[in-house]
């Protein structure tokens, strides 16, 4: 990323700061470059009987955050996978490590999607 703040004007008064739409587009790059990944935790029933997004999280480089949906749990891990352990409930409930992909979601002008956010209280396949 190049860093207009050490950019000069060519005369000896100093480095040149940008105006602010300069310095609003170079704060956008640096989060973009930083921005840690986000992940969900969701536990599986059964062999695809039904699942259920538990837990979201953030990995940065050298660590995870963990906070599970209903807000009873906080974990900070050294890596997203060793989420997994505190969701794993017995044979039937497997836990998953998802990363979230933006371009995966329903768009919210899809009725059925508006329909199923109507009832989402009644399925456990929806984030609880």
């Amino acid at each position: 990323m190049t860093n207009a703040l050490h950019e000069t004007s060519g005369d000896t008064t100093g480095p040149r700061l940008p105006d602010r739409a300069e310095f609003m587009e170079l704060i956008e790059s640096m989060v973009a470059d930083f921005a840690p990944r986000m992940f969900a935790v969701v536990q599986e029933y059964g062999d695809r009987v039904d699942a259920r997004v538990a837990a979201w999280g953030i990995a940065f480089d050298d660590h995870a955050a963990v906070v599970a949906v209903d807000g009873g749990l906080r974990m900070n891990l050294s890596s997203p996978e060793h989420a997994l352990r505190g969701f794993n409930w017995g044979p039937d409930i497997t836990a998953r490590l998802v990363w979230v992909n933006p371009d995966a979601a329903t768009p919210a002008e899809d009725a059925e999607y508006r329909h199923r956010s109507d009832h989402a209280a009644s399925s456990t396949l929806t984030q609880c």
